[in-house]
């Protein structure tokens, strides 16, 4: 399918920022599943903005600001064709071995009632059969609940809570397949919703588990399903910090707001409308 993605970030700063500096991992990268047709990054105020790829091999723009900025919007829209690869990825050149994602970070480092949950959900046998058991567990202890946590929880925080949205779901799932000696990853991107709703509060998260023989594969816990044609993939790292879409600072602007706008449709829908 053709799945159409505008998303606006905006920043109003209290007093004119007098430089802004902002790591934008905003744009997907094509493979098997996913071909990107257009896409543009653009600003509404004069900044530099400079293509590189990180470690991970995620698309990365490096955006610069040289003169007093009282606010900024940064608006990417595009169009990219998916399929359904049964959440299996394939056609992407992999810089690092799945080893490196057994690596814990202070957002996915499991505590001790989290890997008795992971021993417990994973079970024995194949990793495949393992992983698709956690995802279920992790879909039905995690309560899919928008502000019950935010984003400096950790998977531990928002596992005692038993609810998150789809960060700590992704989160907690990538800690508990690392506890049971599975190398996993965050994937920040985009769903677009099989119940007609475009507008949406935020991008979407979820997990890949790396499987013998089969290579990287997509979970996603918030949902307990692999990953189909529906789903745009942007950017992973070791966890959501890693994979976000924007981070950066800025220098001299006080307290500000901060809004986002996104919408996420199919092609053939915007036509008709």
């Amino acid at each position: 399918m053709r799945i159409r993605i505008d998303h606006a970030t905006r920043y109003d700063y209290a007093r004119p920022s007098r430089f802004i500096v902002q790591m934008l991992r905003l744009t997907p990268s094509s493979s098997d599943g996913q071909q990107v047709r257009d896409w543009r990054i653009e600003t509404d105020v004069d900044a530099r903005l400079r293509r590189s790829e990180d470690a991970f091999g995620n698309i990365v723009h490096s955006l610069y600001t040289e003169t007093a900025t009282p606010h900024l919007t940064v608006r990417v829209t595009g169009e990219v064709a998916t399929a359904d690869t049964g959440g299996v990825l394939r056609g992407m050149r992999e810089r690092l071995s799945p080893l490196v994602f057994l690596r814990d970070t202070a957002l996915t480092q499991a505590d001790r009632a989290m890997r008795s949950f992971a021993k417990l959900a994973a079970g024995d046998g194949p990793s495949l059969d393992r992983l698709h058991r956690l995802m279920g567990a992790v879909n039905q202890r995690i309560a899919f609940e928008i502000g019950a946590t935010d984003a400096t929880h950790t998977a531990p925080e928002a596992f005692g809570l038993g609810r998150g949205v789809c960060q700590d779901h992704a989160q907690i799932f990538i800690a508990c397949a690392r506890a049971v000696g599975i190398p996993a990853r965050y994937v920040s991107g985009h769903l677009c919703r099989s119940d007609g709703v475009i507008e949406q509060e935020a991008a979407h998260a979820w997990a890949e588990a790396w499987v013998q023989d089969l290579g990287w594969v997509g979970f996603d816990a918030a949902n307990g399903v692999c990953p189909t044609e529906r789903y745009v993939r942007v950017a992973t790292g070791l966890d959501s910090l890693g994979a976000a879409p924007i981070r950066g600072t800025s220098y001299g602007g006080g307290p500000g707001a901060l809004s986002v706008k996104l919408s996420v449709r199919p092609v053939q829908q915007q036509l008709q409308q």
